[in-house]
């Protein structure tokens, strides 16, 4: 018999986390969760391990180890805290792949360590590649890691490379679907609530990543990713706004041909791709039924109302530590925008201000993205103190 895949799930209790281990669940012939991760939701992550009984369960915050030891321990369930927690518990003999799907920049460790032990990744943390994309892949180089996207965008455009040559690739394009203001005129978006950002039209997704679709920062997050996954110019990848969310992305040919990966909004079709490593397996989601869309739209996206979405090609131009500033300065408005400190407007305004005051590395090291993020996170909360 077969043995079957180890999954480290770091970020199980949010939304790709939950989806992944439906996964798991339903083909437990092929896959089992032997690690489990979360970042303070103890009790969730206890209802989890209870569930799918891991080797280990970890949580970020030191402070609730005690909590979890006491209810998983007696089970036979291994306990640990803390970031070098998250980031040593992926290279264990019991883990095969990583599925990386915690929020924002904490991503980045964890997976360092897991090409550094070898490890495949199904990568669903957008901001490791954005952060430190070209450190990541001098990495990969020296390892025999392979990194499986498993945004719906970043699997598609993979899944209509398979078979083609990269060099006869004209242009990526990477479809949004313009978030809930796609339709707001731009005043209207610039004093928006936390509570309309965070009705998406299409997607059911975590409260930071949902606010990075109504800026359409996470598009340029793509669209960086993109670059660093395919090894493609920022130049010949944009973004087009899809309303219905049917098409996930194109990849346009020298040829003139477009391929387009077409299916239902439903991120268990890309996490189960990425953790079969590009194969697929039966009955995932339900089937998308074409004949039902009468219309499948396309726009050119605004970037006067969605100005975070210029900074993609500006990051890749400028290169460096530019995008993980750019990253960093975002969390921190992003929390003080949900936490009711600044205006919906404000997101773009503090990370224009980061990158012009904080210090520009070109030839970032591993200890560079560290003290850039630890900076521009600083620049970032000091400009919301005083526009606050």
């Amino acid at each position: 018999m077969k043995q079957r895949k180890r999954i480290a799930v770091l970020g199980a209790t949010g939304s790709i986390g939950s989806q992944t281990l439906d996964i798991i669940s339903a083909h437990s012939e092929l896959y089992e969760a032997t690690v489990l991760s979360a970042g303070q939701r103890v009790g969730d992550l206890i209802k989890l391990a209870l569930r799918h009984r891991p080797r280990l369960a970890v949580i970020a915050d030191n402070t609730l180890l005690p909590i979890l030891r006491d209810a998983l321990e007696p089970k036979g369930i291994e306990c640990a805290a803390g970031a070098e927690a998250l980031a040593e518990c992926v290279e264990a003999d019991y883990v095969d792949t990583v599925l990386t799907a915690t929020v924002g920049y904490s991503g980045l460790e964890p997976t360092v360590h897991a090409i550094k032990a070898g490890k495949d990744i199904a990568l669903a943390n957008k901001e490791t590649l954005v952060v430190a994309g070209d450190f990541v892949n001098h990495l990969l180089k020296g390892s025999i890691s392979k990194i499986y996207p498993v945004d719906s965008e970043h699997s598609a455009v993979a899944q209509c490379l398979e078979g083609e040559d990269v060099s006869k690739v004209s242009r990526l394009l990477i479809t949004a679907s313009g978030g809930p203001f796609r339709t707001w005129p731009k005043e209207r978006i610039d004093n928006a609530s936390a509570v309309d950002a965070l009705r998406h039209p299409n997607w059911n997704m975590g409260r930071k990543i949902t606010i990075d679709s109504a800026t359409m920062l996470n598009k340029a997050f793509e669209i960086i990713e993109a670059h660093h996954l395919f090894g493609i110019e920022g130049e010949r990848i944009e973004a087009v706004v899809h309303p219905q969310s049917i098409v996930h992305s194109m990849v346009e040919y020298t040829d003139g041909a477009i391929k387009a990966q077409l299916g239902v909004p439903d991120m268990h079709i890309p996490i189960a791709y990425a953790l079969g490593a590009n194969s697929r397996l039966q009955g995932v989601s339900k089937h998308l039924r074409i004949e039902d869309f009468a219309t499948l739209t396309f726009e050119k996206p605004d970037t006067d109302k969605f100005p975070c979405l210029t900074l993609a090609h500006y990051a890749l131009k400028r290169g460096g530590n530019t995008a993980c500033v750019v990253n960093a300065a975002n969390e921190i408005a992003v929390e003080a925008f949900l936490n009711g400190r600044i205006r919906f407007s404000d997101i773009y305004k503090t990370i224009e201000n980061t990158l012009i005051a904080a210090s520009f590395v070109g030839n970032p090291q591993y200890e560079d993205y560290v003290s850039s993020n630890t900076e521009a996170r600083c620049i970032a909360a000091d400009f919301i103190n005083k526009i606050s």
